[in-house]
Parts: structure tokens; sequence; C-alpha cells
């Protein structure tokens, strides 16, 4: 049997971040936690950040991840929103490098199609999907449900990304 990798998955944002993790052992997944970091928006964007580097490291010490997973963000809203989405998806990425995971990133229909078999599925049906496949998640919030469906989504690719390059490799 595969080893037992645990994975935290990220679901960025500037409010809220929502996090999961999983314990990924060959085809089985167990939950572990889940749960949201909150920015207070009464203050600076630079303190904001702060709040979410903060509060992501203090979960990667709690729990202790193999791999970090974060789900791409697509917006085609205002330019200064998807800046601010994009400033919070980077310290999403850089606190799990900074703790020496690897990262890997996940278009949120790839997500979706993985989790829930259809790549424009709502949140409703992602959270649903959380409770077949994760009986024991007690999501919080639709972020927190998201974040456990992109550390479901690494967890069904990431076999797949390694032979890639491994065959890569042996060229």
């Amino acid at each position: 049997m595969a080893p037992a990798i645990r994975i935290i998955g990220i679901d960025p944002g500037l409010r809220k971040t929502g996090w999961g993790v999983v314990v990924s052992e060959g085809s089985k997944l167990s939950f572990v936690a889940c749960g949201c970091i909150e920015s207070d928006g009464n203050l600076s964007l630079g303190e904001r950040l702060r709040q979410l580097h903060e509060g992501l490291h203090k979960i990667i010490a709690a729990h202790r991840p193999h791999e970090a997973a974060v789900e791409e963000t697509f917006i085609n809203r205002d330019p200064q929103s998807a800046l601010k989405l994009g400033q919070a998806r980077g310290i999403a990425l850089v606190v799990p490098s900074l703790a020496g995971l690897s990262v890997a990133e996940y278009a949120a229909n790839l997500v979706k199609k993985t989790v829930v078999g259809v790549g424009h599925a709502d949140k409703k049906q992602v959270q649903a999907m959380i409770r077949v496949l994760l009986p024991k998640a007690e999501t919080s919030s639709a972020d927190a449900a998201d974040a456990l469906a992109v550390a479901i989504c690494h967890a069904q690719h990431r076999g797949m990304k390694a032979l890639v390059a491994q065959m890569r490799a042996a060229g």
C-alpha cells in the first residue's frame, strides 16, 4: 500500500482563505481538519496579508502536511479586486513553500471535475460531494469545503504528476 501523505489544500482569498487537510493513503482519503483564515477588512492591505501569512503558517505548523495544493483563481471582475486576490494567492503559495512543502496548483474547473464530476459545479454541489468523500468532515464554510476539494484533487492527480516527472527524467 502507498505511504500515507498529508495534504493541505488552500482556497486563497483576501477576506477568507479556506484550508483543508486530508490524508491520502493509496485510494483512501481521511479527513484531518479544515477552516478559514480571515483578515480584518478594516486594516491596511499589508496588515491583512500579514494576517493571512501568520494564520497559514500556524495551520501548517499544527497539522504538518507533506504537500500543498492551491487553487488557481480566475477573475474577470474589476482589476483592483484581481490584484488583491493575486496578492492573497501569493501568500497561499509562498507560506507552504517556505515550510519546505512542494506546492501544486490546480484550476478551479479541474478541482470541480475531479470532486463532483462536472467542471462548472456550484459551491453546494462541491460541499455535498465533500460530505460523501469525507463523511467525518465538518466544513465551517464554502471556503473550507473548496480547500478540501483542492486537497482531494491533488490526492487524485499527484500520482500521475509523479509518473510524468519520472518519465521525463528517464528521458
